[in-house]
């Protein structure tokens, strides 16, 4: 990392092409065919499930994006930590908090996403990428706002949704003069904003690297690059936000730097596309991308079988209530749920069988272990998803020992 010059060598955007894999690339059927199965998958998955699990799945599916996203980068907060943040129930190890704090920055950039802050166009824009950063480091503690000049040691500020200013090398890599990258990012913003239909799912991976490669900022630009993605993805493929690429890229954490590193290469030959960087690179990284999406989408469709996942906490429930920590019956609040997505306060008695008293303290105990939740005392109740009760609900979904706050 060097002076703080804002210098400009003069590259030109054509220096990151391929933006794009060219007809000729041998990897590009099997790239788009990878991209009709992802979209089907998706749109399947979203549309098998009752319209009120949507909302309460897609929040478990942010904390796990959140503890996946940011074990890549080598910071560890099990989402059982990540909920406690959100529950402003923080470490007394300050390492801790503040990876709790950063936990929370990047779940609560999520769900500005999710609730349409920021539209998958909108994400490759120079706007969005800069707010993509500016509001997740607005939201950091002071202490991971710096990096440190690894040849001099100095310690250099973060500035929220700051291009950088400064030269910057990642590993081998020597990212564009700072000066150039408003440039290219308008480029990027330009191609990447104009594509649609599967062309767009498959250049969305080129996207990620490219962002990467072009380093627009001092630190965070993983974060970003993944919270972009996951942006662009959500509007291509109608995913609801059920299903997060991190967990997939975390669990393949070598083979994605590795491929992510290749791309950086320069174009090997002429059979290697036209661009300056490599085609070959590009698609092989393209494919494992979308392999990647195919699977985390396939793998959250088999978790929410409806039979498996019905069985699974109805086994959970009756376990609950033998041992005396839920009312007998609970479980069938839970399986109204299951099927209804929301179900009415006055209702439980009928469902359960049981008086009113007996359903007002069946749904207090659901709520209370984290199995029920609802906006008030007087709304209507969903199933909620924590990350308590996902070892059990919806295993494999993420390591299932939690650190100590």
């Amino acid at each position: 990392m060097e002076a703080d010059t804002g210098a400009d060598r003069d590259e030109l955007p054509s220096a990151m092409e391929p933006l794009t894999l060219g007809e000729g690339c041998r990897r590009r059927g099997r790239i788009m065919d990878l991209a009709f199965d992802l979209a089907r998958k998706s749109a399947g998955f979203r549309s098998s499930l009752p319209a009120g699990l949507i909302g309460p799945l897609a929040g478990l599916v942010r904390s796990m994006n959140c503890y996946y996203s940011n074990l890549i980068e080598g910071h560890d907060t099990h989402p059982v930590d990540i909920e406690r943040a959100l529950r402003n129930d923080y470490s007394r190890d300050a390492r801790k908090r503040d990876l709790q704090l950063e936990a929370r920055a990047h779940i609560e950039v999520q769900k500005w996403i999710d609730e349409g802050g920021l539209s998958g166009r909108q994400a490759v824009t120079v706007a969005g990428i800069r707010e993509i950063h500016r509001r997740f480091c607005d939201r950091l503690p002071e202490d991971l706002l710096w990096v440190e000049d690894p040849d001099t040691k100095e310690r250099i500020p973060v500035t929220p949704g700051e291009i950088r200013t400064r030269d910057v090398r990642v590993g081998r890599h020597i990212a564009i003069s700072p000066g150039s990258l408003p440039r290219f990012l308008e480029r990027f913003a330009h191609v990447y904003g104009r594509l649609g239909g599967s062309e767009s799912i498959a250049a969305a991976a080129i996207a990620h690297h490219r962002l990467l490669w072009m380093h627009p900022f001092l630190d965070g630009n993983g974060r970003v690059a993944r919270l972009m993605s996951h942006a662009q993805l959500r509007d291509l493929l109608d995913t609801g936000s059920l299903w997060s690429v991190a967990r997939g890229l975390a669990r393949s954490v070598q083979d994605y730097k590795r491929l992510l590193a290749d791309c950086d290469l320069p174009r090997r030959n002429d059979l290697d596309g036209r661009g300056n960087l490599s085609e070959e690179a590009s698609g092989e990284f393209t494919e494992f991308f979308l392999g990647v999406c195919l699977d985390q989408a396939t793998f959250m469709e088999e978790s929410m079988q409806p039979e498996r996942f019905r069985t699974r906490i109805l086994m959970w429930a009756e376990e609950e209530a033998r041992s005396g920590r839920l009312p007998a019956s609970s479980g069938l609040i839970l399986e109204a749920l299951l099927y209804r997505g929301e179900l009415a306060r006055g209702d439980a008695g009928s469902i359960a069988g049981t008086g009113e008293r007996q359903a007002r303290r069946i749904v207090a105990a659901l709520i209370d272990r984290g199995a029920v939740a609802s906006e008030s005392a007087r709304s209507a109740l969903r199933l909620a998803f924590p990350a308590t009760l996902a070892p059990r609900w919806m295993p494999g979904l993420f390591p299932e020992s939690a650190g100590t706050a």
